[in-house]
């Protein structure tokens, strides 16, 4: 298998997205073994970023349009799956298409997931999973879940985090917010794999990957990575960019995709005028509930007083971290289950923290939906084909003068909603967002913090989640 191609080839087949204006985007098909339907996948919007147009909007994911959480767990696991077979060379014959199954056909996706994590498959050399932010940390931890010992996670962060150094840095060069950091709280979280795996939703060029590749190389060399992906976009010069780096760096660069296959832009996003989107009226009287679950998880010694979770994936995570999360994230779910009020429910994770709401969402019953905040900006317009038609910036409860964006959440669509934050934030703060919400017609709406309450509430009920309330 050529290092940087996906697997066996399939027809080629085009296609063309009118996004919006004058932006269109043909998408050439090169390989597709799974024969997954492209509107599976995706949908298209355009950027407002003059770097880059356009965006695979993932209909996997759960970041920008609300999926079952199954899903988007198995997304990250169905990448796993395609490591496994390359480096192990073998494995149970039905799950990738059981995977692939669940990606397709939500339905499925549940007790697809329950099976294969059932299998507890091992890789044959200790590995380190890095999942890029914001957009993959989530599917980056569920590839490294779908495995048992030797191996670690880590994902990569946007923020800066004051007292603590950042062990790799790097660019993504045509984000809206271009530097990537990584707090290892153990730097032999590196120096001990001895293979390094990338996690992507979707590769346009791949420079990111080449630029963290570097920056590794020189200071925790290895002779082998694995790039995972859902979407491989590479054309032939970026595909020889990678063979010079291999050449250069004395390495094996292997891409490991779903789909891969080229795209050619014409327009541009540039052409269009943002929509300054107005709320609408609050849709009644929306009831707040505020719970902390903080006892339940172990937090770092980062943030002062509102510090970041332990195991959340940012300062680095072993098999063994893990199995103490998923205790607490099974308890979690158990009692925040109980709080529901609905059969339709949506579950929102903010920013890069959307593993722990998205495992917390998928064991909270029927009828749960999740999605993620986002830092994104994206035209949005409310017409069909399109993937993006609704969504309300805000200025982020850590830090305001970082705008964030709440998108696709219709009015009236669901009866409540968990609000997941990893940093306790005051009431001023969350002002931003909470007058967003007010008008999506929810009956309540469950604000769930992850550190401890340093902050009285003027209104609402506060919840210690599996202790005394109020």
């Amino acid at each position: 298998m050529n290092n940087n191609n996906t697997v066996d080839y399939y027809p080629v087949t085009e296609r063309t997205y009118k996004i919006a204006g004058d932006l269109e985007l043909k998408v050439k098909v090169e390989a597709n073994p799974f024969q997954i339907p492209l509107d599976s996948l995706f949908g298209m919007a355009a950027r407002i970023n003059k770097k880059r147009s356009f965006l695979f909007v993932s209909k996997v994911l759960g970041k920008h349009i609300p999926v079952r959480p199954y899903t988007s767990l198995l997304s990250g696991v169905s990448l796993g799956l395609l490591l496994q077979q390359a480096m192990q060379g073998s494995m149970p014959d039905h799950l990738l298409p059981l995977a692939i199954q669940g990606l397709i056909d939500p339905a499925r996706a549940d007790n697809a997931y329950q099976e294969i994590r059932s299998h507890r498959l091992e890789l044959p050399q200790p590995a380190v999973f890095i999942g890029f932010a914001e957009t993959a940390t989530a599917i980056g931890h569920a590839a490294f879940h779908t495995f048992g010992a030797n191996n670690t996670y880590i994902h990569t962060t946007r923020e800066i985090i004051d007292d603590s150094q950042s062990i790799l840095n790097f660019s993504e060069e045509h984000s809206h917010a271009v530097a990537h950091y990584c707090y290892a709280e153990d730097p032999h979280l590196f120096a001990q794999a001895e293979v390094v795996v990338l996690v992507d939703d979707e590769m346009t060029t791949g420079k990111t990957s080449l630029n963290i590749i570097r920056d590794m190389q020189a200071k925790f060399p290895k002779k082998t990575y694995y790039v995972l992906a859902l979407l491989d976009w590479r054309t032939a010069a970026d595909l020889e960019r990678f063979r010079e780096l291999e050449q250069e760096l004395g390495i094996a660069v292997h891409v490991l995709t779903l789909v891969k296959g080229e795209v050619t832009v014409t327009g541009s996003s540039e052409s269009l005028t943002p929509a300054q989107p107005e709320l609408p009226l609050s849709q009644g009287s929306t009831s707040i509930d505020i719970m902390y679950v903080d006892h339940l998880f172990a937090h770092s010694p980062w943030g002062n007083q509102r510090p970041y979770l332990q195991y959340s994936g940012r300062f680095g995570l072993t098999p063994e971290h893990e199995a103490q999360l998923g205790a607490a994230l099974s308890l979690t779910a158990k009692y925040l289950r109980e709080t529901r009020i609905g059969t339709k429910t949506l579950c929102v994770g903010t920013g890069e923290f959307m593993y722990i709401p998205m495992r917390i969402a998928a064991e909270m019953g029927e009828g749960v939906s999740y999605q993620s905040t986002t830092r994104s900006p994206i035209h949005t317009i409310d017409r069909d084909g399109y993937a993006v038609k609704s969504g309300y910036p805000y200025a982020s409860s850590e830090d305001p003068e970082v705008t964030h964006f709440m998108y696709n959440v219709p009015v009236g669509e669901y009866e409540d909603l968990y609000l997941f934050l990893e940093r306790e934030a005051d009431q001023a703060a969350l002002q931003p967002l909470l007058r967003i919400l007010e008008t999506r017609g929810l009956q309540r709406l469950h604000l769930v913090f992850f550190s401890p309450q340093t902050v009285e509430w003027k209104e609402g009920a506060v919840w210690k989640i599996g202790g005394a309330d109020r």
